[in-house]
């Protein structure tokens, strides 16, 4: 499966690209799993977990960035970190790239293969193909937010 976000930065993109650079090994792993637990309680919400939470953590590798001439990329790894063949395991892209003179785009490409075969696919298409797409986009955002806010500091 395949999900994209994207958010607009009002820095330049050779700004954000040094924020995740610099320190992002940091606090990134916390983003994911702040952004996982919140997939978690949406799945609790939609009748899967309400028993048993499915609260786990996640672990995130980051790849070396890949600099190319009108983008940056970051590739990500992202998975359970317990019982990993229960759980999807999701390769991402996040990407910098310049809109313009101060504005970036950050965007993030995710695949991942759900498990469980036929069943897990089904699955997915129903329903938690959508969990996980809130689940992007909230990470998204909190990377977003820590770019500013280390913008500023």
């Amino acid at each position: 499966m395949f999900a994209r976000y994207y958010v607009e930065v009002p820095l330049s993109a050779d700004r954000v690209a040094s924020v995740i650079a610099d320190g992002s090994a940091s606090w990134l792993p916390g983003l994911a799993q702040a952004a996982n637990r919140k997939g978690d309680a949406l799945m609790a919400e939609v009748g899967f977990g309400e028993a048993v939470r499915l609260e786990r953590k996640v672990v995130v590798e980051m790849g070396e960035a890949i600099k190319m001439p009108t983008k940056t990329v970051v590739p990500l790894h992202w998975e359970a970190a317990d019982g990993p063949g229960l759980f999807p395991s999701l390769d991402a892209d996040l990407e910098v790239a310049p809109l313009g003179a101060g504005t970036t785009q950050l965007s993030i490409s995710a695949r991942y293969v759900p498990p469980l075969g036929r069943l897990g696919r089904a699955i997915d298409r129903a329903l938690l193909h959508r969990i996980a797409e809130a689940t992007i986009k909230d990470f998204l955002d909190q990377v977003r937010a820590a770019i500013l806010e280390d913008a500023i500091a």
